[in-house]
């Protein structure tokens, strides 16, 4: 346990944060189970419309430092990769 009032303090804040991180994480990963449901459906415009929404979530969740850039890019790059190739396929069948 921390003596020093500086130090409470900075234990204080790093929780606060925490939480706050652990929320923007668990939006983040609810928005890419969306749209996986959404494929799972089989529901082309809901694909394209939670798949704009959780590129936006995920765009924030690493704009506010929760995530490093490069992952937010590679989430984003792969769950569209995915989306396309489900539209793909919906637009042949």
């Amino acid at each position: 346990m921390a003596h020093h009032k500086s130090a409470i303090k900075r234990m204080k804040q790093n929780e606060k944060r925490r939480l706050r991180n652990r929320i923007r994480k668990t939006r983040m990963k609810t928005a890419i189970r969306a749209v996986e449901n959404a494929m799972f459906e089989k529901d082309v415009e809901g694909v394209k419309e939670k798949l704009r929404e959780a590129v936006s979530i995920i765009a924030k969740t690493a704009a506010k430092g929760t995530i490093h850039p490069n992952k937010a890019s590679r989430k984003i790059s792969r769950l569209t990769k995915r989306v396309n190739k489900f539209l793909e396929k919906m637009n042949a069948a």
